[in-house]
């Protein structure tokens, strides 16, 4: 099975718009700009994701090394109320698209911290 079956493409022009789709997906790597203002940005989101992105709070999830893709579009769900989280809806609607995109790039850049249980 190729990519354009996998995806129910079955002419041409359906396997266009699969290509299309997927290019969207591939990302620009961020800037040290971006990360640098996204730390500075995250420095509320420490109360509960950790001031390195690995939370010692209970039910808040840990964001350090999360893919950028991943939050962005975490965060935008947040702010447009289709993913329902009291705090989070608050916290992501005053959030532009820009200040969405450090903050991404800020949890992607830190490394992942793996503890032996």
């Amino acid at each position: 099975m190729n990519m354009f079956t996998y995806f129910g493409a079955t002419n041409a022009r359906t396997a266009g718009v699969a290509c299309a789709l997927l290019a969207a997906l591939v990302t620009v790597p961020a800037s040290a700009s971006d990360i640098d203002v996204g730390k500075s940005k995250a420095q509320s989101c420490a109360m509960c994701h950790g001031a390195n992105g690995i939370s010692q709070m209970p039910g808040a999830p840990n964001l350090a090394g999360q893919s950028a893709i991943y939050v962005v579009e975490q965060l935008k769900h947040f702010r447009n109320g289709s993913r329902s989280n009291e705090i989070m809806n608050v916290i992501a609607k005053p959030l532009s698209d820009t200040d969405i995109r450090e903050l991404a790039a800020w949890y992607e850049s830190l490394k992942i911290v793996v503890q032996a249980p």
